[in-house]
């Protein structure tokens, strides 16, 4: 993740300003410096966890929206499975349905075609046989009114006969009507079976995607929240090193009055070691080796001014080791110098200059580079104070 990439490359930053804040003297990582860089990286992460928050608050806002879209998909979707399960047994009635009228109908069309059987038979007879029975109800008659009442009979049963069988067709149509009524409803509900599977597959396709989302969202707000817990532990370490550098810098400024306000002890006052001018000529190559002479002399006076002043050690060595103040002392580029003897001609020149009591920057004991608010001597890329 970019913001996490960038929480790093900070963290190093504050990192390394905090490693290097206490050489007070460093020529080009400079304490104001140091505290001006480590209250615009808090200033940085101040407004990275404000857009953070924002960030969080808009995806918070995101989730909070699908899962309302999802509870209402679901829902639509129990209603629509309440809606198919319905339908099922609607298709499932009207299926039992179809079934028994299609029995029916079979029954109908098979008392049809008895009764069409039995009548044809007695067609057939009454029709071919006709004289012969008619023959036989004469004879058979033992008044006239039973002859008539015979022949009558005969009539009735060759028109009970056609109404039954009139009687079975009907029945018979209309069970092929509540059969075909049937058929469409039941095609019917299946259209609508189709398309409510197909709804309820539509629904669930929006849910599996909402719910990927939400997930998805609940995974960047998690990671959003490692990041600003991050951010939070970064910004309670920088604000902690704005106060260091702060104090140092105030510290620093203090010595320097301080040191300004007190009694020097005279040049002639000091007794220097044999090796006093190869190390001191080797730190104002470190510090000054590319700045002008009279930046490379001011070098060395700051180092005699603190050799003088109470508020420093008494010593040229004492004040060059003295902890946290010159970087090279501390990184290793000093011990480098003095191993091959790094000083030119000019360093040693100017060495011992200062060592003869000679400051061309009054009694200034700390220089860096020049920065907004601080007033001194500039000389070079150097400012004295």
């Amino acid at each position: 993740m970019k913001r996490l990439k960038r929480l790093a490359a900070i963290a190093m930053v504050t990192a390394i300003a905090v490693t290097s804040a206490p050489y007070a003297a460093e020529a080009t990582q400079t304490t104001k410096q140091q505290l001006d860089e480590a209250e615009k990286n808090k200033k940085e992460t101040e407004q990275k966890i404000e857009e953070d928050n924002k960030s969080l608050d808009d995806l918070n806002k995101k989730q909070s929206s699908l899962r309302k879209e999802l509870n209402g998909l679901n829902s639509d979707l129990e209603e629509i499975s309440a809606h198919l399960d319905d339908l099922y047994e609607q298709i499932t009635q009207k299926e039992a349905e179809i079934a028994q009228t299609q029995q029916e109908l079979a029954e109908a069309r098979e008392r049809e075609k008895v009764q069409y059987e039995a009548m044809m038979k007695r067609i057939r007879f009454m029709y071919e046989d006709s004289e012969t029975l008619y023959m036989e109800i004469i004879f058979q008659a033992k008044s006239f009114s039973q002859l008539i009442t015979l022949s009558d009979y005969v009539d009735h049963l060759a028109s009970y006969d056609k109404m039954k069988f009139e009687e079975y067709q009907q029945y018979r149509i209309e069970v092929e009507d509540l059969e075909a009524r049937l058929q469409s409803e039941n095609v019917e509900l299946n259209v609508l079976r189709e398309e409510a599977e197909e709804e309820k597959a539509n629904v669930v396709t929006v849910i599996n995607k909402t719910s990927a989302k939400v997930s998805e969202y609940g995974k960047q707000i998690d990671e959003y929240e490692a990041l600003l817990e991050e951010e939070q532990a970064l910004l309670a370490k920088q604000q902690a090193d704005v106060e260091a550098l702060r104090k140092q810098y105030e510290e620093e400024l203090r010595l320097s009055r301080l040191s300004a306000n007190s009694v020097w002890r005279d040049i002639s006052e000091v007794s220097f070691d044999d090796g006093d001018r190869y190390l001191l000529a080797n730190l104002i190559y470190c510090e000054a080796g590319g700045e002008p002479y009279d930046g490379q002399v001011a070098v060395g006076s700051v180092v005699i001014n603190r050799v003088l002043s109470p508020v420093f050690p008494s010593t040229v060595s004492g004040v060059i080791y003295q902890k946290f103040q010159f970087s090279p002392a501390g990184s290793g580029r000093l011990a480098y110098a003095l191993s091959v003897n790094k000083a030119t001609a000019s360093c040693y020149r100017a060495a011992d200059e200062a060592m003869s009591g000679y400051s061309n920057v009054g009694n200034c004991v700390f220089f860096r580079t020049p920065i907004e608010g601080l007033s001194g001597t500039q000389i070079g890329h150097h400012i004295f104070y």
